[in-house]
């Protein structure tokens, strides 16, 4: 006999299978989430100023 597995959902943050219908099986990985897409932000803000500056210094020296 086969046994079956119960309908659940996976954790965007850890992975673990739980119940319900949010995308996070509790507040800690909400907030570790949240940290994790803050500090993807602020280092593409960085990449992309980063990027201007060196742009901005090619085009004086020509």
């Amino acid at each position: 006999m086969v046994e079956r597995i119960p309908q659940h959902r996976h954790c965007q943050s850890c992975g673990k299978a739980f119940t319900g219908k949010d995308v996070f099986c509790n507040d800690v990985c909400k907030g570790q989430s949240t940290q994790n897409v803050k500090s993807k932000k602020r280092q593409l803000m960085m990449l992309w100023g980063i990027s201007a500056m060196v742009l901005v210094a090619f085009l004086w020296v020509m």
